[in-house]
């Protein structure tokens, strides 16, 4: 009895441990929470200003044509996927493997991929998808520059017909306990021709609206794909969050549990060497 009284002394001592590394890192996630979601709210706007001044070029001058909003055949696929560099963030990773998965699972030869983060990386690239950009150790804390180089090389090859369309997926963050796995299509944008409003003035645009289209949807794709890291930074570290705090609380209860077998142990040892003790002074009357 006193062997299974330590035993369950030392289980309570490896969760106790175990419960300190979880706290500390919902701890940690939350204040990256919060970094990442003051970011969020700064990229917005300017996401919608950029969307906005396209809408309006276009609307203000017509159908223009523009290798970026040139429609084709749909021959090959590139996505960008967003993943992270570590785990335990509960379902993060898993969720958006498999959206990602789902879609190409039928054309597996016909795309190409980008992928952002270490388990992503990992993950398409053991099982023999054709992977022709990786970023690794920016999901944390992605900068608008990590944006820039991924969306630059998502264009080259759009643009020099390696692929026919370019899409986006990420983990778009709606509460702490809530996120949502989406794919977009970046290029050629759908979303860039629709909903025009209505022309109410003249605008001149020097020295073309072609020119100011090739500077203005480069910095489209690029806050686009910015955004898209913000929104799956406040994602990972909110299911981690959450993942963290629910490892927690399983630790505590665990931990519960066995402080009471543990005293019933106790109890019961206690018992059982007050029995002998007075069943050895019986026999010596």
């Amino acid at each position: 009895m006193a062997e299974s009284t330590r035993d369950i002394k030392r289980r309570i001592r490896g969760i106790s441990n175990t419960k300190q590394i979880t706290k500390a890192m919902e701890l940690v996630s939350s204040a990256k929470l919060r970094r990442a979601r003051e970011k969020l709210e700064k990229t917005r706007p300017y996401f919608n200003t950029v969307l906005e001044s396209i809408q309006e070029v276009l609307s203000s001058t017509g159908n223009i044509r523009h290798p970026f909003l040139e429609h084709r055949e749909v021959k090959r696929s590139l996505y960008i996927v967003i993943t992270a560099d570590g785990g335990l963030a509960g379902g993060y990773n898993s969720n958006i493997i498999r959206l990602v998965e789902n879609k190409i699972k039928d054309k597996k030869d016909k795309v190409d991929l980008i992928v952002i983060g270490s388990k992503g990386k990992d993950y398409f690239n053991n099982r023999g998808y054709n992977v022709i950009g990786e970023f690794i150790n920016i999901t944390e804390e992605p900068k608008f520059s990590d944006a820039v180089k991924i969306g630059k090389l998502a264009m080259e090859h759009y643009e020099n017909k390696g692929v026919d369309e370019v899409v986006l997926a990420y983990t778009e963050f709606i509460t702490t306990l809530s996120q949502d796995t989406k794919a977009i299509k970046l290029l050629p944008n759908k979303d860039v021709n629709e909903d025009k409003k209505e022309k109410t003035s003249v605008i001149d645009y020097e020295p073309s609206a072609e020119e100011v289209l090739d500077y203005l949807i480069p910095k489209y794709i690029e806050s686009t794909v910015y955004g898209a890291l913000i929104e799956s930074s406040c994602s990972e570290q909110g299911s981690r969050m959450t993942a963290m705090k629910s490892a927690t609380e399983n630790a505590e209860e665990m931990i519960d549990e066995l402080t009471l077998s543990y005293n019933r142990a106790r109890q019961a040892a206690i018992t059982s060497e007050i029995s002998e003790i007075v069943a050895g002074a019986e026999a010596l009357k």
